[in-house]
């Protein structure tokens, strides 16, 4: 059996495809396009590519969206100061401060960050009010990258309603939205960690697997129910070719994409696993164009909440 992709490069495109109009809609009833405030700082490679995503598919729906830079060098105030002016600023709407912040910053920052955003502005759904909403089921605004997981299953018509789901991670930026969208959606959630005992066969239990644990090829074929939908959050870059080819033969398309770039972005579930499961995100393709297109809509749902009050 070959699973079937669940393909987030398309859903993503349906998304945006339904944010212009919305867009268009907005502009013109408040003389302004809905704006989005980036706040990046530091030279983080990773950031750099995604904050680049944001920005350009910002302006292919209508969206403004500005870049606030700020070096590595940067201090933590500097970065609040930068949110203050934004929470203030009748142009913004939305907020996103890309993560991570530098380490100098200390572990504490990215909390002192999204702490200070404006609810109504923070379209990442991080803050403690909107964390709190979605407990309740009463969020307008989620997290990105869990939401556009929602998506992806109900467009692909994969059922979640009476389904067993298994996260696997249990961040506050992805697993536990994560599991509370499933909730909310009447699955039946487990959230698996580090300290999850037997966690191959917990897993294995599912009929939606989760993977958000940001290691290469983790989720084994030992960990999947046949049939069962697989979404793979991970993602990390590989530079090891002994790791790369245990992963993917010589010949292959992924294993000649490596050749040629010297390093490889891998997702949290092994390349084994579409043998047995029934569906299955890529990586890439899968559930990163999606965190974009909520971040749009997001965006686009805040305006119309500002607008509207």
């Amino acid at each position: 059996m070959t699973a079937r992709v669940l393909d987030g490069t398309a859903v993503a495109a349906a998304l945006r495809a339904e944010a212009a109009p919305a867009v268009a809609a907005f502009t013109a009833r408040a003389g302004r396009p809905p704006g989005l405030g980036i706040v990046l700082v530091g030279d983080d490679p990773a950031s750099e590519i995604y904050v680049r995503g944001k920005l350009k598919s910002a302006g292919e729906v209508g969206l403004r969206a500005d870049l606030e830079r700020l070096p590595a060098t940067a201090s933590l105030g500097d970065v609040l100061a930068i949110v203050d002016r934004l929470n203030h600023s009748d142009a913004h709407d939305g907020i996103l401060v890309q993560s991570p912040l530098p380490a100098a910053m200390g572990a504490d920052a990215e909390r002192h960050v999204f702490d200070a955003i404006n609810p109504a502005k923070d379209v990442d759904g991080l803050h403690p009010a909107n964390v709190g909403r979605l407990v309740q089921n009463r969020a307008a605004l989620a997290s990105c990258t869990p939401a556009g997981v929602i998506e992806l299953l109900e467009r692909s018509n994969v059922a979640i309603s009476g389904a067993r789901a298994v996260v696997i991670g249990r961040s506050d930026i992805v697993g536990k939205p994560m599991a509370l969208l499933l909730l909310h959606r009447n699955a039946t959630v487990t959230i698996c960690h580090s300290r999850t005992v037997d966690l191959p066969n917990v897993a294995a239990e599912s009929d939606i697997l989760v993977a958000a644990v940001g290691r290469a090829a983790f989720v084994t074929r030992a960990f999947v129910k046949p049939g069962a939908a697989v979404v793979d959050i991970g993602t990390t870059q590989v530079s090891d070719r002994a790791l790369v080819e245990r992963l993917f033969p010589p010949g292959s398309k992924r294993h000649e994409a490596f050749l040629r770039r010297g390093s490889l972005v891998v997702g949290d579930v092994h390349p084994e696993v579409a043998e047995v499961a029934g569906a299955l995100t890529p990586v890439p393709g899968g559930v990163g164009p999606l965190t974009i297109a909520m971040l749009l809509k997001n965006t686009v749902r805040a305006a119309e909440d500002r607008l509207g009050r």
